[in-house]
């Protein structure tokens, strides 16, 4: 796969149009156009910034393995996740535990 079969991949993922990812790059809408229609390489400036955007690393990007791919409100959940010190994660996970607990046993199979 290619960089912008790559690419083209991830923003399907996503869900992501060629604006949204021109935004989150902070790219130009034409410079993702000319990519994405045109097929011309990007820069590994520009690449780099692509990456950034999709929070993945440029070793993430040539990869072969699948990644799993998140969904922007489940970024936002592992940020706030991230700022929260060892006893809030230790009651955070014992809440979630006890809310999946209420909704029967078949649910948190599925997790």
């Amino acid at each position: 796969m290619n960089a912008i079969e790559r690419i083209r991949q991830l923003m399907n993922d996503r869900g992501w149009t060629m604006y949204k990812l021109s935004k989150q790059a902070s790219i130009s809408q034409s410079i993702i156009s000319n990519l994405i229609n045109r097929g011309n390489e990007p820069s590994i400036y520009t690449l780099i910034k692509i990456c950034d955007a999709f929070d993945i690393t440029l070793s993430q990007f040539f990869s072969d393995d699948n990644l799993i791919v998140l969904t922007d409100s489940q970024m936002q959940l592992i940020k706030k996740w991230c700022c929260l010190n060892t006893l809030q994660k230790e009651k955070v996970d014992i809440y979630i535990s006890g809310m999946l607990v209420n909704k029967g046993s078949n649910k948190m199979k599925k997790i």
